[in-house]
């Protein structure tokens, strides 16, 4: 009797001891699932900065966490937890660089401005060849502190992202860790298996590629900035009720104007107005909802359907310089919706 009283107390304790081991393994997993989570906003950005599009940099910060996890019994805690990731993130980003195309603009492939013609529309490319917006929420770390808030909001306009298309892709995650994130040149040449000289040279030459490159984005945006939400209910206002005149009395004189997938882009008052009231005439009866993306007023369009209601449209990303609009970035890939969260039909 008593042997069979010592035999279930073993088993009782084995059984408490392997439900102790599961949960301290389940515990553990899920704090090293916390931990990997809580790096994804900031790599997020990180790739957004590297690849120039939405959907890519999600694909890499998502392909990261998997190869994170995949690799967690070889990460030997020399490094932070952040700096390894940033490594793997790194390694991902150059991979999907390696066939050299870089997204760009419409007014990177060109010097000259379209004629705003109907012959505008005539040529478009793959959306896999132009820049994406990105939402602000998604890529910014919160932070108390406004100075770093509007830093952050400063490198990821996408007039400073696709100049940070020009560069090799080395040059590039260079740049975007020591002038953007501000890491020592010795945590970057760690990073990137070289020497603090090398990761120098490779600063010097990206910060001459970005002075030649880098077009004027506007003015720093402050959501709670009353002039520029002012204007930004001018021009929804204007847009709405399809007024023309007064929509282009918000641009200034030289304000230019694209619209990916095509290849088309405009500048001037002058000129935009002519396309609006032409192709873009098509637009009429459309509404519109204030965004913020890309450290910018932005707004999203739902444009009338035939049928009746109305369906998504396009993202817009507005530059402001001195309370004008200087260029218009409009794009029609409306998986962007989805991607901002924004509804198929706009708010009652």
């Amino acid at each position: 009797m008593g042997e069979l009283s010592d035999a279930y107390g073993f088993l009782w304790w084995w059984q408490r001891s392997s439900l102790s081991r599961t949960e301290d393994t389940m515990t553990a997993v899920a704090t090293t699932e916390l931990d990997l989570e809580g790096h994804r906003r900031e790599l997020t950005g990180y790739c957004y900065r590297m690849l120039g599009s939405a959907f890519d940099a999600e694909d890499a910060v998502q392909e990261t966490m998997v190869r994170a996890w995949r690799s967690l019994d070889k990460f030997e805690g020399r490094s932070s937890l952040r700096s390894w990731l940033y490594r793997i993130a790194t390694n991902v980003c150059m991979d999907s660089l390696g066939s050299g195309q870089r997204r760009a603009r419409p007014m990177d492939l060109s010097a000259t401005a379209w004629q705003p013609v109907v012959d505008s529309l005539a040529a478009q490319r793959a959306n896999e060849a132009w820049m994406e917006p990105m939402l602000d929420e998604r890529i910014i770390p919160e932070s108390a502190d406004p100075a770093e808030v509007a830093a952050g909001r400063e490198s990821i306009r996408l007039a400073f992202v696709a100049a940070l298309q020009y560069l090799p892709p080395r040059q590039r995650a260079v740049l975007v860790l020591r002038e953007v994130l501000r890491w020592r040149a010795a945590e970057v040449a760690e990073l990137l298996d070289t020497s603090v000289a090398s990761v120098n040279s490779a600063l010097q030459r990206a910060r001459a590629t970005m002075s030649n490159v880098q077009a004027d984005s506007g003015d720093p945006y402050d959501a709670l900035d009353a002039e520029q939400q002012e204007l930004l209910e001018k021009y929804v206002a204007a847009f709405e009720a399809y007024d023309i005149d007064t929509f282009v009395t918000l641009l200034r004189e030289d304000a230019t104007q694209s619209m990916p997938p095509y290849e088309m882009w405009i500048q001037g008052r002058d000129a935009i107005r002519t396309w609006m009231l032409g192709p873009g005439s098509e637009c009429r009866g459309s509404r519109m909802v204030p965004i913020t993306a890309n450290g910018a007023p932005g707004l999203a369009q739902w444009r009338a359907a035939p049928e009746g209601g109305y369906v998504p449209w396009a993202l817009y990303v507005l530059d402001v310089r001195d309370g004008q609009v200087t260029n218009i970035s409009t794009f029609l890939d409306t998986r962007l919706f989805a991607q901002f969260g924004l509804p198929d039909a706009p708010p009652a």
